[in-house]
């Protein structure tokens, strides 16, 4: 039988993962890979590190028998968004670290931005906001600060790329520089209305079109393999989205109105607007979710993301050392019933939508003599679903209509206590599929669409399953008071950056 190879290429690690035709995943691999951080702020990845942890993975799904490289029927792509570098164009080499999308080294350059205001002419045609974390400035950085490298991009060397133009380039040996719209629209410099690259926004941020890949629909031939090692060349290239917006084409989210939230290292909330482009009025994002080949017009989505989600639990386990493994923080949360008002604002990163402040640092407050281990690990899995609330009541005033529900998925969504947490202080259902994995789904169903697979998106609704449903367990009035809290803290958190 036939299989697809999905590549999610993630913040922390790579994910291998195999579907068969029927819509099932065989398995999956992982490998990590470090984290840089050269400055308080600055965040940074080895491209080549990535590309390393590409290849272990595909060897070990080989060595573990889920498939055999002959059984390849296509490959789907879904990446880390925003996260920038340089490559030569024909070797692949890379020149230097990649950004990271959590880096705020271009903090500076978009405050002067905004102030001069260019930032309404900005969100008017990328939907998004003047902020360090998508990819213009990161790119803008990148062409100044390795010397010579403007002269080599005028003489067509040098290319420049979101990670799915990076693993597409070195998949297809060179041959393709190219990404999708879902990847395209995080960057700052693609037009939502014309979907291709806006000759204001690049003249703004200092960009050359020529280093720019091509903008593909997310499913339908962008290449084929050539030259990569453990894989049969001429194997089809056919889906391709950023991580979130695959997590939502993973969770079937094809009608106007279907929501998800995917708890990785941040924690991202994308509702479907259909074919209508939705200008936020709370803070938000409107963002392409996906096109599929031959589709005129792309479906949109309104987006807003807590830069550190799991990336919290992490914190706790890595610095502070009080869990050893990150499952362990829901068997420490559940030793007490609530944070002893310990609040914990997880801004290391800043703050993303819808308060959107990017200087603001981390905090934990509340904090007595009776305070232990129990009460940081209860406030850190509040913080990461008050976090989403926020996101999401303002995602449905926009909207002009309550949710009634919210998919669920990422590592985190295995985590019961935290779901419960949610759907608490939301007050909507939290659905979690089987598969929880649905960033690989996505990439696997985008594929699989792209090779004619499954023939349409018909098809892949009824292949989806939910696992469970978390109902609320909480007053309005209960809710009501939580929430006062954490906004509370957010608030002085603001108030100090």
């Amino acid at each position: 039988m036939k299989v697809i190879l999905a590549i999610d290429q993630g913040t922390t690690g790579t994910t291998i993962a195999v579907m068969n035709v029927r819509g099932t995943l065989l398995g999956s691999m992982n490998y990590e890979f470090p984290q840089i951080y050269p400055k308080p702020g600055w965040v940074e990845h080895d491209p080549e590190a990535i590309w390393s942890s590409v290849l272990k993975g595909i060897r070990s799904v080989f060595r573990k028998g889920l498939c055999k490289p002959a059984d390849l029927a296509c490959i789907g792509i879904t990446n880390q968004r925003e996260t920038s570098l340089l490559w030569e164009r024909y070797s692949g080499k890379p020149l230097g670290n990649a950004v990271v999308w959590q880096c705020r080294r271009t903090s500076a350059f978009c405050d002067g931005l905004r102030r001069k205001g260019f930032e309404p002419m900005v969100q008017d045609r990328t939907g998004l906001v003047l902020d360090p974390y998508f990819s213009a400035s990161k790119f803008r950085w990148l062409l100044n600060d390795i010397d010579g490298v403007r002269n080599r991009a005028k003489r067509g060397e040098i290319v420049a790329g979101t990670i799915d133009s990076y693993l597409l380039a070195r998949l297809t040996g060179g041959a393709v520089h190219a990404t999708d719209v879902s990847n395209a629209s995080r960057t700052s410099l693609m037009n939502l209305k014309t979907l291709d690259w806006d000759p204001d926004l690049l003249k703004l941020f200092n960009v050359p079109r020529s280093v720019l890949p091509d903008i593909f629909p997310s499913s339908g031939t962008l290449g084929a393999t050539r030259g990569v090692p453990g894989l049969p060349d001429g194997v089809p290239i056919t889906g391709m989205a950023g991580d979130q917006q695959s997590a939502l084409f993973g969770q079937a989210g094809f009608r106007r109105g279907a929501a998800k939230c995917t708890f990785g290292t941040g924690s991202f909330i994308l509702m479907n607007t259909g074919r209508d482009r939705m200008h936020s009025d709370s803070g938000l994002l409107s963002t392409v979710a996906w096109q599929l080949a031959g589709d005129a017009t792309p479906t949109y989505a309104l987006e807003g993301g807590a830069f550190v989600c799991g990336a919290a639990v992490q914190w706790l386990r890595d610095e502070l050392g009080i869990i050893r493994r990150a499952s362990d923080i829901e068997r420490l949360a559940e030793q007490v019933t609530d944070s002893g008002n310990v609040e914990f604002v997880p801004a290391m990163a800043g703050l993303g939508a819808p308060h959107w402040s990017p200087e603001a640092r981390g905090a934990i407050t509340g904090i007595t003599r009776g305070t232990n281990s129990s009460h940081l690990a209860r406030a850190t899995l509040e913080a990461m679903a008050l976090q989403n609330v926020d996101i999401l009541k303002a995602m449905e005033h926009d909207l002009g209509r309550r949710t009634h529900s919210l998919k669920v998925d990422g590592g985190a969504s295995a985590n019961n206590l935290l779901m419960q947490l949610q759907a608490d202080y939301l007050g909507r259902d939290i659905i979690r599929p089987k598969v929880i994995e649905t960033t690989v789904v996505g990439a696997c169903f985008l594929a699989g669409l792209g090779e004619g697979i499954w023939k349409d998106t018909d098809e892949l609704e009824r292949v989806w399953r939910a696992e469970k449903t978390f109902h609320t367990s909480v007053g309005a009035a209960k809710r009501r008071r939580r929430l006062a809290s954490w906004h509370k803290a957010i608030g002085n958190v603001k108030s100090a950056s």
